[in-house]
């Protein structure tokens, strides 16, 4: 979610075509990354229930599952087109030859899954397709899945805020809807949370115990000199 913006407000503003764009982008620009998709789909639906006739729900899950869909698809063919020319110069701390082997094998064994499932976590979503492509993923296999992460978050997304304008009456909805939002983007966060934590677990342990040792008192310390 946008900082001091009203995602709702956002929405009346762009209209359609800019939801459209807005989805596009998230979905595999690089600059992309900072876009509030989730908040953004499920905002969409809830207009969808209070103005059908500005936002039919049917145009804002199709419009979005194709922008979602294309935007992906430009994510993985910059990442195979551009992608590789970074690990081809000399090798920096950031793009090594061997990362890219790595990301190459993770795909080859989970790629699927992780294009589907970086949909629903906020940064990741924008790069996953990128480096799907950087890394060689067949195009039908990503395709597949990038369809199908597409339909669950772009059409499920919508679906359920157009649920909750229906079942909310419009006089009280806005109370509840940025407590909702937030669980939203909290929720989407959480993954990317644990997967960081899980992965740096060694080494947030190996520091815990090193400052363990140099805390602890050694033989001789709180003792007189001798003399």
């Amino acid at each position: 979610m946008l900082p001091g913006v009203d995602i709702e407000q956002l929405i009346l503003t762009i209209g359609l075509v800019g939801l459209f764009a807005m989805v596009f982008a998230e979905s595999g620009l690089f600059f992309g990354f900072f876009l509030p998709g989730d908040s953004l789909l499920i905002t969409a639906g809830v207009l969808s229930a209070a103005e059908p006739d500005h936002f039919p729900i049917a145009v804002v899950c199709a419009g979005c599952f194709v922008a979602a869909v294309a935007g992906d698809a430009v994510g993985y063919w910059s990442g195979r087109r551009f992608g590789r020319r970074l690990y081809e110069r000399p090798e920096s701390r950031l793009f090594k030859r061997s990362h890219l082997e790595a990301a190459a094998a993770y795909y080859e064994k989970h790629g699927g899954k992780t294009i589907v499932v970086a949909r629903f976590m906020p940064f990741v979503r924008t790069f996953a397709p990128i480096v799907a492509g950087t890394a060689g993923m067949h195009y039908r296999t990503f395709a597949l899945y990038n369809f199908t992460g597409a339909a669950i978050w772009a059409i499920g997304l919508p679906l359920a805020g157009w649920a909750l304008g229906q079942t909310i009456p419009a006089e009280t909805l806005d109370k509840y809807l940025l407590v909702i939002l937030a669980t939203v983007v909290v929720l989407s966060l959480l993954p990317t949370f644990i997967h960081v934590v899980r992965a740096n677990r060694g080494e947030i342990r190996a520091r815990i115990a090193s400052l363990g040792r140099s805390g602890a008192p050694r033989p001789g310390d709180g003792e007189p000199p001798a003399v």
